[in-house]
């Protein structure tokens, strides 16, 4: 008897396994052909920079071309939503950027949940944004630009990188905080936005500082403070906003999600490659030199984040009292 039932025990204990070897088999051979990486903004921006970054790195890892596309527009809503409706099997993944969890409560009439619909896979890095201002700007520091706003109520341009983004978002919490009347400007993507800053033709952004920083260096943009609560080791004498306007913080992060339902082996498996990435010395050292640090975290740890970044600006965005739809 004891046989027959030690017999029974494992014939079941196969047949409940066989469910998943097709799934760990997918996992195995992942990825069989090129992997889309969908960004929400145009290329040459922030996110842009961030997705060509580990796409390269996993392209190099996994065998099969990791394809960046830029599907620009509705603040990074078109390029999420057609990820939420793409097949779940890991050919289709989403850079996921601050943007995502501040769109959660700035658009209405959203017909995907980001939360509930995009599988958190992996962290990517995370770092200060910039205030940045054109040249011709007189101001050198958050004071006299304050001062110089408000004796030039409505006639200093803010580039954005469009409506929600953190650009945006950052930018409307200044103008919140120090009481200045500046005209919020829409492009699709940093990029766009950065080319119009450099020519003079919008005078202020909240930009990335993987986009904004070589520009400082070179002395094509003056940098009046960062967003983020302590100064930026990429630019240790430039202050942070909130030495002048208390309690101003923000700061961005980048990451890859995937759709729902994509098979937990896929995502472990991009999760650990990409974790890879991150520690990897020439990695390591060319997000340093974007000004921004590597976020290595667990699928959980991701969701974490994201979940708790929505939160965070949830209350910011119904403060303003900003909505879009």
């Amino acid at each position: 008897m004891k046989l027959v039932r030690r017999q029974f025990l494992h014939l079941t204990a196969g047949a409940a396994a066989l469910p998943l070897l097709p799934r760990v088999a997918c996992a195995l051979d992942y990825p069989a052909r090129p992997v889309h990486l969908l960004v929400g903004y145009a290329a040459a921006g922030p996110t842009d920079i961030s997705a060509r970054l580990i796409g390269s790195w996993l392209s190099q890892r996994l065998g099969h071309q990791f394809v960046i596309e830029n599907r620009p527009g509705a603040g990074t809503n078109i390029a999420t939503a057609a990820v939420t409706r793409a097949p779940a099997d890991g050919y289709t993944l989403l850079l996921v950027s601050t943007a995502n969890a501040i769109n959660a409560t700035l658009y209405s009439n959203l017909d995907f949940d980001f939360i509930r619909d995009i599988a958190p896979v992996a962290g990517l890095t995370r770092g200060p944004a910039i205030m940045v201002v054109n040249p011709s700007v007189p101001a050198k520091t958050v004071p006299e630009f304050i001062a110089y706003a408000k004796a030039n109520p409505g006639k200093i341009n803010m580039a954005t990188a469009g409506i929600g983004s953190g650009t945006h978002i950052y930018g409307e919490l200044f103008k919140m905080m120090a009481g200045v009347d500046l005209i919020p400007v829409a492009y699709r993507g940093g990029g766009p936005a950065m080319t119009d800053l450099l020519a003079g033709q919008v005078q202020v952004m909240f930009e990335g500082i993987a986009l904004a920083l070589g520009y400082v260096r070179a002395g094509r943009l003056r940098a009046l403070a960062v967003t983020t609560a302590t100064r930026s080791p990429a630019l240790p004498d430039v202050p942070t906003i909130g030495e002048f306007l208390p309690g101003y913080e923000a700061s961005g992060f980048f990451g890859v999600g995937a759709p729902k339902n994509t098979p937990a082996e896929i995502v472990i498996k991009l999760n650990g490659e990409i974790n890879a990435g991150l520690a990897d010395p020439a990695m390591k050292t060319r997000i340093a030199e974007l000004g921004s640090v590597p976020l290595p975290m667990t699928p959980d740890e991701f969701g974490t984040l994201i979940v708790e970044s929505t939160e965070k600006w949830a209350k910011v965005i119904r403060k303003l009292g900003l909505k879009v739809g």
